[in-house]
């Protein structure tokens, strides 16, 4: 189980672009990691949105942010274009990203059981430690919850 105080688990993965994102990109600033279900949805869309709302506080604070679901670049282009998202969203088909963060498990939807995304933020600090997890994410405030 991952904890505050951890080192983040190394990834990399394909951006909406195409590039390799890698967590020693990050090396020297800190880091929103944010794992969320599927492009487009409701909460997904609230919970990107108040980010890209609130990116230059982000900015501000020496923060990176970047995205991570099982959907595919081309998907994350057209939602990154449709809500002018600042930050890049790898997509992580294998789960392989998920499954470190401890973001791949089981759901509940109306009462059925079933593998999926599970909504997850990690605080990585420039040294590459986690300093928060959040898992009970306020799509619509979600921002307030990370710099508080």
């Amino acid at each position: 189980m991952l904890q505050t105080g951890d080192k983040a688990p190394y990834f990399e993965g394909p951006d909406q672009d195409g590039r390799t994102v890698r967590l020693t990109d990050f090396t020297g600033r800190k880091l929103v990691l944010y794992f969320y279900p599927k492009d487009s949805t409701p909460g997904c869309t609230a919970e990107a949105c108040d980010l890209r709302d609130n990116y230059q506080r982000f900015l501000d604070q020496g923060y990176a942010v970047v995205g991570v679901s099982r959907d595919s670049q081309a998907s994350h282009q057209r939602f990154i274009a449709r809500y002018s998202l600042p930050f890049p969203l790898i997509s992580d088909p294998d789960t392989v990203i998920l499954q470190a963060y401890e973001a791949w498990g089981e759901k509940k939807n109306y009462g059925k059981v079933t593998l999926g995304t599970l909504r997850k933020t990690y605080i990585i600090d420039e040294t590459g430690t986690i300093t928060a997890i959040i898992s009970k994410v306020d799509t619509k405030n979600h921002s307030a919850q990370i710099l508080k």
